[in-house]
């Protein structure tokens, strides 16, 4: 057997190599070879070797059986527009596999089984070949042969249902799950090329074309499916479920409104069968599925168009009680949930335009889901804490978006959700306020935080300070800012619980809460983090500048433990201080005008900071740790060039330095000033390249964080200080200063140190490479037409790989590069060709790539 294996594969693999050679390689001695060799192999009596080898020998093991399916697949998309005697030879698909369908059972499902991979490999992009050939190919194949197909999968499905299949039977169980793959993969395929994928599922709508309507306006087309899931055991249900979930999403024009609410009437009855049954959702594969296909109830079909349903309340019941008990019960098929609340936050939000007589009847059903979410995720901390569980709700992202949802949900009964919450917090917090033996209690959330801020000396809880910060932050959004509409209910409620009579009294709260953060968890870095981020979203409000400028003239590391040297965070939790001096500068300038004393005092601090650092370092005796904590300057770029949390700070503030952003950087026609920037930033650039080309081999996890990214910030502030236009850069070649030499040598240094696949596989990395490669193309061709040949070759090889990695955001960098008008450098880069290394044959091309660039570049 093992023999026989290795000749398939061999003779597999030659048949392969010979398609590869005839539409991928450009010589054309080879690909006529190939073509001669694969056109006796067509015209031979056996031209369809491999379905004859499939049908001889239905028994072969599977991975053999795959691989020639595979192969069939490939070869037929690959030739799908080949002719022979004006016939196009690799479309008679359906008929080279209906004499498998009319025998055994094993020929069946191998039958099948090429259809249904034929479907796949037609649906995928591949990125060898060109994105619009593929969608040539698709368009094709589903205008002449994938609805017949479609067809062909339901008619053998209703022949499967209409029998008493045997189940215990290995081969009719396969059968059946292959025709659910293969009608599955039918109503999956990309009908009109817009790719979508996972993380598009709620909104994702199938573009059934017009000329398959006669199969969805049949009902029985749908009802085969419910009646599959109820007949079949539940491990193939997920599969026809995911085929409803398909049916439910075909676009709405391909109905008009009475047979779309035909349509959407039997699919509720469907699923109200299932409601009615839900034995088989017991199993977490189906209850996800089936999730999926309730949310498409509302993402494709109006509250108005469901409330007309004949049998829409009892309905709206199922799902309601459905819902709640899925919700008390979170810790099965958690991921499902999303699909849930969707549901019910899109009914929500439809109810305020629904023109139908009939009642939605939410007004009954969404506080009960509300209730449910919030009751169940507090009942869940006491079973997590009492089994160690893992706790659902320390997955922030997860919970913000459920929270969102709930948002909408909660909206639709104002009233009795905001009577459930003040409920609930009453209890938990006087719960708390017992365990902590305290003597007084309130209900409201700013006078819990006044109790425990009143503790922080002693103890605090990380997981109440983040939730308090969560309820500042959406408190923000709503209440706070110069577009924000004033509610005097609140202020009214707030000055009769708190004494809080308006916003600049509000903002004091919040003005302390950050500073009480700032002070006692500087060493949390996720109370720190969301602290500071609270802190530089108020800073862009007006009125939060006015009234807090005061309360932050003595912040210093005496006060904030985050910005201090002498303790033992992490260096990498020290970027927080970017935050806290971005707001700080942004408050400055609200009423700053020509007040330079204001602005000199607010420097003091950093000017105490940068002359230490320059004591510390002209004394060569310093402690490394404190060092690195105070940092600045070229000499930390020479120390701890290997250490990212160093040099990236570093290198960014010099990259922002260089940028010329709003024309800020303007100088004198005399002034030296841009040209000693600019020899600083030569500098800089040439000693952290030179030092980081000697770390040698860099393990694949870390070599963005520990070269790469700093590789980035170079390229991008060479190209920000070449762009910006406040130097004159030929006064270094008339001075004899090599600044620019240099900073463009090293450039190529680091360029060659990166291999293609990383320039493309890294999205900051390719901007920040391609737009200094256009900065280049455009100010200094000299430099280009000047580089050795193996580098120019680098450069176009980046260049065309770039340009085949179609879909991708980099590929606009490029363009802009393409698109330059290089005739302006015809005679700079034939003057630099002359006189380059390059052999006179070459130049021609080279040069004429240069200036042809902009008509190769893909729409």
């Amino acid at each position: 057997m093992n023999g026989a294996r290795w000749r398939i594969m061999c003779s597999l693999a030659q048949l392969e190599n010979l398609c590869k050679q005839l539409y991928e390689t450009t010589d054309t001695g080879t690909r006529l070879q190939a073509e001669k060799a694969l056109v006796e192999f067509t015209n031979s009596p056996e031209w369809n070797y491999v379905l004859n080898y499939l049908a001889t020998r239905p028994k072969l093991a599977t991975f053999v059986t795959q691989a020639l399916i595979q192969l069939y697949a490939r070869i037929t998309k690959l030739g799908w527009f080949d002719c022979q005697k004006d016939e196009y030879v690799f479309r008679n698909v359906i008929n080279d596999v209906t004499r498998f369908l009319q025998d055994s059972v094993e020929h069946c499902i191998i039958g099948v089984t090429i259809l249904s991979q034929l479907t796949n490999e037609i649906n995928q992009a591949d990125t060898s070949h060109p994105l619009t050939k593929h969608r040539k190919i698709a368009s094709s194949f589903r205008d002449s042969s994938l609805f017949d197909i479609f067809t062909l999968s339901c008619s053998l499905l209703k022949q499967a249902s209409g029998k008493n299949l045997n189940l215990n039977d290995e081969s009719q169980h396969g059968l059946l799950m292959q025709l659910l793959k293969l009608t599955h993969n039918c109503l999956n395929f990309d009908f009109i090329g817009t790719s979508t994928d996972e993380s598009s599922d709620d909104l994702c709508t199938v573009q059934i074309p017009t000329s398959w309507r006669s199969a969805f306006l049949d009902s029985s087309t749908l009802q085969l499916f419910f009646d599959l899931y109820h007949s079949i055991p539940p491990s193939f249900s997920p599969l026809v479920l995911s085929c409803l979930v398909q049916i439910a999403s075909v676009r709405r024009s391909l109905f008009n409104n009475a047979e779309r609410a035909k349509f959407l009437s039997h699919l509720v009855d469907g699923v109200k069968r299932i409601l009615e049954n839900p034995q088989s959702l017991s199993d977490p594969n189906n209850y996800h599925e089936f999730c999926r296909l309730l949310a498409r109830l509302k993402s494709n079909y109006q509250l108005g168009e469901l409330v007309k349903v004949e049998n829409y309340p009892e309905v709206i019941r199922l799902i309601a009680n459905f819902t709640v008990t899925s919700l008390q019960h979170w810790e099965f098929a958690p991921n499902s949930v999303h699909y849930l609340l969707s549901l019910w936050q899109r009914l929500a939000a439809s109810v305020p335009y629904v023109k139908a007589t009939e009642p939605h009847m939410l007004e009954t059903y969404t506080p009960e889901v509300t209730k449910a979410y919030i009751t169940s995720r507090l009942e869940s901390v006491h079973i997590i804490l009492r089994d160690g569980l893992e706790d659902p709700l320390e997955d922030t992202g997860l919970v913000q978006q459920q929270l969102d949802q709930l948002s909408t949900i909660g909206r639709c009964e104002y009233e009795k959700t905001c009577a459930l919450l003040v409920q609930l917090f009453d209890q938990a917090a006087q719960s708390y306020q017992e365990l902590l033996q305290s003597a007084s209690a309130s209900p409201m959330d700013l006078a819990l935080m006044n109790l425990t801020d009143s503790r922080l000396a002693q103890a605090g809880n990380e997981k109440l300070e983040l939730a308090m910060l969560s309820f500042f932050e959406q408190f923000r959004k709503i209440y706070i800012g110069d577009q924000v509409q004033k509610s005097s209910k609140l202020y009214r409620r707030l000055s009769e619980v708190l004494g809080l009579n308006d916003e600049t009294m509000v903002l004091s709260v919040f003005i302390g809460k950050i500073i009480t953060n700032l002070k006692y968890w500087g060493r949390c870095e996720p109370i720190t983090s969301k602290t500071l981020q609270l802190l530089n979203d108020l800073s862009i409000g007006y009125p939060f500048g006015k009234s807090s400028q005061n309360s932050w003239e003595k912040g210093g590391s005496e006060h904030f433990s985050f910005l201090g040297i002498n303790n033992q965070s992490n260096l990498t939790d020290m970027r927080c201080r970017t935050t806290f001096y971005t707001a700080l500068g942004r408050l400055l300038m609200v009423d700053l005008g020509e007040d330079e004393d204001q602005y000199e005092q607010f420097m003091l601090p950093l000017t105490a900071a940068f002359e230490t650092v320059a004591q510390m370092f002209s004394t060569n005796s310093f402690n490394e740790q404190e060092a690195k904590r105070t940092l600045v300057g070229l000499r930390a770029i020479e120390l701890w060039y290997h250490d990212p949390a160093c040099t990236t700070p570093v290198l960014k503030l010099m990259a922002e330095l260089v940028h010329n952003r709003s024309q800020r950087l303007q100088f004198d026609v005399s002034s030296p000033n841009g040209i000693l920037l600019f020899r600083e930033t030569s500098k800089m650039i040439t000693t952290y390249g030179n030092r980081i080309l000697t770390l040698g081999e860099v393990p694949k996890d870390q070599v963005y964080a520990l070269k790469l990214k700093g590789i980035s910030i170079c390229f991008s502030m060479l190209k920000a200080a070449l762009s910006g236009s406040y130097v004159n850069f030929g006064v270094f070649r008339l001075y004899g200063d090599d600044a620019l030499d240099n900073a463009l040598q090293t450039f190529i240094k680091l360029l060659l140190s990166i291999p293609h696949s990383d320039l493309l596989d890294y999205p900051k990395l390719s901007q920040s490479y391609y737009s200094l490669l256009e900065v280049l193309t455009q100010d200094h061709m000299n430099f280009i037409a000047s580089l050795e040949p193996h580098v120019i070759m680098y450069i176009l090889s980046s260049i065309s790989e770039g340009l085949t990695a179609l879909g991708n955001p980099r590929i606009l960098g490029i363009r802009e590069f393409g698109n330059l008008r290089f005739e302006k450098s015809w005679e700079q880069a034939a003057a630099g060709l002359k006189k380059s290394h390059f052999p006179w044959i070459v130049r021609i091309p080279i040069a004429r790539f240069w200036v042809g660039m902009d008509l190769k570049i893909p729409s």
